[in-house]
């Protein structure tokens, strides 16, 4: 029992010593340095900032500084980068061209027209076609167009043949335009 009250006596002894020396108390305390306080008040800071975004408050405020002003309306404030820029010949040369096939989708601004499937005059062949008007310039690199038969992809003269005619209807809608 001598053993056990020395061990428990040791063992508290050993803790109280351990305790004292971990916590400083109130006047053991030493002062905390400027960095170290800038940089307590710096998080302090951070936190209640991220607090802020998630009020009401906050969403009133981002919705207010995307809907602008009406005087944004009469400002140049569109980014080149995002904005696609489509060659009015080539788009409407590639509506007059291919008449014949039902659209199914029409998108002016990034310059798709997608088609369902319709039949040439005077061809038996039913064909689709993809027409992507990429840029500005009344050029052959500003036009792509991708057709489709039912019975799968059709050849690359067909395709040269299509674009060939879009581009001289484009040509004469430019020059029909010039001479107003």
């Amino acid at each position: 029992m001598t053993f056990h009250r020395i061990a428990r006596g040791a063992l508290i002894g050993t803790m109280a010593v351990g305790l004292a020396g971990c916590g400083g108390g109130l006047f053991g305390r030493s002062a905390p340095s400027p960095e170290q306080d800038a940089a307590r008040i710096e998080a302090r800071e951070a936190n209640i900032a991220r607090q802020f975004e998630n009020t009401p408050a906050a969403e009133i405020r981002r919705e207010r500084q995307e809907r602008g002003s009406i005087f944004d309306l009469f400002g140049n404030a569109d980014d080149p980068n995002t904005t696609v820029e489509v060659n009015k010949y080539l788009w409407q040369a590639s509506l007059e061209v291919l008449n014949f096939l039902p659209i199914r989708s029409v998108d002016p601004f990034s310059g798709v027209i997608v088609t369902g499937y319709g039949t040439p005059p005077g061809g038996g062949r039913a064909y689709r076609a993809t027409v992507y008007v990429q840029d500005p310039a009344l050029d052959a690199r500003s036009l792509k167009v991708s057709l489709h038969s039912q019975s799968g992809a059709v050849d690359g003269a067909t395709v040269r043949a299509v674009e060939d005619a879009i581009l001289t209807r484009a040509r004469q809608i430019r020059i029909r335009d010039s001479k107003l």
